[in-house]
């Protein structure tokens, strides 16, 4: 079953280009990922949300994940509360949400002015 996690970080004043250019330059190649994506959800802080093959994936991944956040700590500052500098969830889909019609018109009428 389809799986995600998501961490909340807070970058530095002045790393955020570095952080960023960080994971654009990452290929993981953990098993059974299947991608993710790179949020700015404020002036400094980011949340990665990623998608994983099986919840099984994702927790047999977890000490490589914890390998390349170690490259990173320089860039992080402490979240506070106890949590370090890193604040992460993850578990299983229990439901997928669907696109509202009009956003699939458009999404449609997008891909074809391209192939056009």
């Amino acid at each position: 079953m389809t799986a995600f996690n998501i961490v909340r970080f807070r970058v530095k004043p002045g790393h955020e280009q570095k952080f960023i250019a960080a994971h654009r330059d990452m290929r993981p190649g953990f098993k059974g990922f299947r991608g993710g994506a790179l949020l700015r959800t404020g002036e400094h802080t980011f949340c990665i949300v990623g998608e994983w093959a099986s919840f099984a994936k994702l927790v047999n991944a977890r000490p490589q994940m914890i390998g390349l956040l170690d490259g990173l700590r320089e860039h992080l500052e402490d979240l506070g509360g106890g949590l370090g500098v890193t604040d992460p969830v993850s578990g299983e889909m229990v439901l997928k949400l669907k696109a509202s019609t009009a956003a699939k018109t458009k999404r449609g009428k997008a891909k074809r002015k391209k192939r056009g």
